[in-house]
């Protein structure tokens, strides 16, 4: 008896403390002309490990509880230890009694510099700059986890944010690009502090309402929660006023617009005629996408 005591506890505590993401890593080197050059493999393999082995937060995460998401590392040019190269990280969030997956971030960050030697110890420290790799990857995770927690709970993601504006604040020692106010409006320091700012309020309560109050509750009354995504656009129209062609309203859509094609494209219809206008004001980009929805 006490031996299977010992047993489930010993079990509980893994189940506990398992892990919270479940990332691909891929490296991909076609640019560089010498795409089997095991560097890049071994890469491959250590920042996966990485990533799904290191504990990010003090939160009990079950196995099935862990975030899918994706990195996609395009090396462009190496040079023995230094790499040129841009990471595109994604992830998605389950939808309440259903098997879809909904996209919550998609960010193309094209400033990803670093250096890595083959087999090196990779660590994440989350108070001290170790290396622009840690810091540049250690900051998307961060990212990932508040994005994914504000779908679950109002502001939920606001210790994740704000660890992910700590490694930003701290990385602006290095000459890598992405860190500072004058690296550009889509870079990672326009991001984070777009994401924690007061004007852009309405993006984050948008992400809970969308997913929460609107997804989630497709299985029970699939029309209501249509009308509830309607009121969403509402919300982010705000965002547009303050800040018209925002990044943040940017990396909403680049995320959801083909979602909320499929939403609108079959089941019951609600009347969405001026959804469609605030849609096409607020994300021309995907104008195509919009002038395809029926009503």
């Amino acid at each position: 008896m006490r031996k299977l005591l010992v047993l489930l506890s010993f079990l509980f505590t893994i189940t506990s403390i398992s892990q919270e993401l479940n990332c691909t890593v891929n490296v991909i080197a076609q640019q560089t002309g010498n795409e089997n050059n095991v560097v890049f493999k071994t890469l491959e393999r250590q920042l996966t490990e990485f990533i799904n082995n290191t504990q990010w937060t003090d939160k009990g995460f079950k196995a099935q509880e862990r975030i899918n998401c994706s990195m996609v590392i395009n090396v462009k040019d190496y040079n023995n230890d230094s790499f040129s190269a841009t990471i595109q990280v994604s992830s998605s969030r389950p939808i309440f009694n259903s098997t879809y997956s909904s996209p919550v971030y998609n960010f193309n960050d094209k400033n990803f510099n670093f250096q890595y030697l083959e087999f090196q110890n990779l660590v994440y420290n989350p108070i001290q700059f170790e290396s622009n790799l840690m810091s540049v990857l250690s900051f998307h995770v961060f990212m990932i986890l508040g994005i994914d927690a504000d779908t679950f709970e109002l502001n939920g993601g606001d210790e994740y944010f704000k660890q992910a504006q700590t490694i930003a604040s701290y990385s602006q020692q290095l000459n890598g690009q992405g860190w500072k106010l004058e690296d550009g409006l889509q870079s990672r320091f326009a991001l984070i502090d777009n994401m924690l700012s007061p004007l852009y309020k309405e993006f984050r309560s948008s992400m809970y309402n969308y997913h929460r109050n609107g997804l989630d509750l497709m299985s029970d009354d699939t029309k209501e929660a249509k009308v509830k995504i309607t009121n969403v656009f509402t919300d982010l129209q705000q965002i547009h006023r303050r800040r018209p062609n925002s990044f943040l309203m940017r990396v909403f859509f680049d995320a959801k617009s083909d979602e909320i094609l499929d939403i609108f494209s079959g089941g019951p219809t609600v009347n969405i005629a001026e959804t469609k206008n605030i849609l096409n004001q607020i994300a021309p980009i995907h104008s195509q996408k919009w002038r395809k929805i029926k009503f």
